[in-house]
């Protein structure tokens, strides 16, 4: 599957890089909200993994913007976060985020939302194509 990452630290950047293309992924890889919005913008992505805390677009506002665009085909959001508890994971999710995982990453988790990810844009597909029928 064809993933794009926004994360601003470049060790996080590297490890998560480095997992998902583990994970058999490809991958698109950011430096920050902004540049990953351009690359948004311009492709399509059935997966963005975004950091939360960035500067200029931070992952919140990268999930706003991304929900208000309104594409044919659907994004999973990922957010990855050091920030952690209820309140938090409720303001990612009133974002339009689909799914938050606390930092340092875990690679079993990830992998395990990434079914999940795979799992619903099949979905998805299916109801759209049954739709056209």
């Amino acid at each position: 599957m064809r993933i794009l990452i926004a994360e601003d630290d470049q060790a996080s950047r590297l490890v998560l890089e480095a997992t998902l293309l583990s994970l058999g992924h490809e991958v698109v890889s950011t430096v920050d909200g902004r540049q990953a919005w351009t690359a948004f913008q311009k492709e399509y992505f059935p997966v963005v993994v975004s950091d939360w805390m960035m500067p200029e677009v931070d992952g919140l506002m990268f999930c706003r913007a991304a929900r208000a665009l309104r594409r044919d085909n659907y994004t999973i959001v990922i957010l990855l976060t050091a920030l952690a508890g209820k309140a938090n994971y409720l303001e990612a999710m009133n974002a339009g985020a689909d799914d938050f995982i606390t930092k340092p990453l875990d690679r079993e988790q990830l992998a395990a939302r990434l079914t999940v990810a795979e799992r619903i844009l099949g979905l998805r597909k299916h109801v759209k194509h049954l739709e056209g029928l």
